[in-house]
């Protein structure tokens, strides 16, 4: 098992940044591949990013490619997520994702374990 906790969300203005991150216990978390997806009401839950075991591979959804960063400490056990330059589109609960695999996917199926998410609300 891995338990997943999200925190840094919030409320900000159009323009803000943000650094989500997500702290893992349980398993070896350096064994995971982590992702990051978001869900807004109404709308079906959206990939945003994901990063290999070693941090080497990273993919991001083409929303988000230009704004945000995914990086991971596995010394902390931590995967971060910052985004920059929000919109109100971006407005969603985020939810970290663990895949036993050493290799990332855009897929949410793919993915083991689960947060319970943050909300992000970015204000126009």
């Amino acid at each position: 098992q891995v338990q997943l906790v999200e925190s840094g969300g919030g409320l900000v203005q159009a323009g803000a940044s943000l650094r989500l991150s997500c702290a893992a216990s349980g398993r070896t978390f350096s064994r995971f591949a982590m992702g990051w997806f978001r869900q807004a009401p109404g709308l079906e839950r959206e990939f945003v990013a994901a990063i290999s075991w070693s941090g080497i591979i990273t993919s991001y959804g083409d929303s988000v490619k230009s704004r945000c960063t995914i990086s991971r400490d596995n010394a902390k056990n931590t995967v971060y997520l910052q985004m920059n330059s929000l919109k109100p589109e971006d407005t969603a609960v985020y939810y970290c994702a663990a895949r036993g695999s050493t290799y990332q996917s855009t897929d949410a199926d793919d993915y083991d374990y689960w947060g319970q998410g943050t909300q992000v609300t970015v204000s126009s």
